[in-house]
């Protein structure tokens, strides 16, 4: 594969992050506040900001430090007391010093050097029994997700490149993609037990003509999950530590 590109965060107003706290909160027991959280590639900190109040500590990390700067200016902005941040790289070791009782990571998997390598630490970081959930690109939207370094062709996010066969998809593609098994798979040979699967229903956050948009949400595109893998730009998984 082309070196991995690193992931854009999505911004705290995007359909995107309103599906997936929509879709966490109906895993029964997975928001408490009597829990703590760490969002693992928290980006600017889109998804905790909405979720301040919903867990007892926040904690996040990333490996770009500006990440980390629009999520603390943001904290300060809205008064959050109950967070942290750190900058570190969850492929070389688990959270250092401390464990958490809920653990999420949005579009992340994807981007690591070492994906086995990156859940083991996550595995590590989380208390006994302690719930994880984790998003991935889905291999079956109709466009490669983070686009590709196609030869020949300008626009990388070519429809059904990300159908290809892995061993065509893996030597362009700028990031990973994933299959329902084989996410499943990722983490149960990584001390997981799987819960739940949804497929998360295209938000249609690029499209920038707003008529649009409006009219792809409220009608193909209206629920959070869909049953339709063609329909779905990512997979969202509820594993448990096991």
């Amino acid at each position: 594969m082309n070196k991995i590109a690193l992931g854009k965060p999505a911004q705290i107003d995007d359909l995107i992050i309103k599906r997936r706290i929509e879709i966490l909160q109906s895993f029964d027991g997975f928001v408490d506040s009597t829990k703590s959280l760490v969002d693992i590639g928290c980006g600017n900190g889109g998804t905790l900001l909405q979720i301040h109040s919903k867990f007892k500590t926040l904690h996040g990390v990333d490996i770009v430090q500006s990440n980390l700067d629009a999520f603390n200016q943001q904290c300060c902005k809205m008064e959050i007391q109950n967070h942290s941040s750190e900058l570190m790289n969850i492929d070389e070791s688990p959270v250092e010093g401390r464990t958490f009782d809920r653990a999420i990571s949005f579009e992340v998997l994807e981007h690591v050097q070492d994906e086995n390598a990156t859940l083991k630490n996550i595995h590590s970081s989380l208390n006994d029994g302690g719930l994880f959930a984790i998003s991935i690109p889905n291999k079956w939207w109709v466009f490669e997700t983070h686009g590709a370094h196609l030869p020949l062709i300008p626009w990388n996010r070519v429809p059904f490149f990300s159908w290809m066969p892995k061993c065509i998809h893996i030597r362009f593609a700028k990031a990973r993609i994933y299959t329902r098994k084989q996410i499943v798979n990722l983490l149960e040979t990584n001390g997981f037990s799987v819960e739940k699967v949804h497929y998360i229903t295209a938000p249609m956050d690029v499209i920038s003509l707003k008529p649009l948009q409006t009219f792809l949400r409220k009608t193909i595109f209206k629920n959070n999950t869909t049953s339709i893998p063609f329909l779905s730009t990512a997979i969202m998984v509820l594993a448990r530590k096991k």
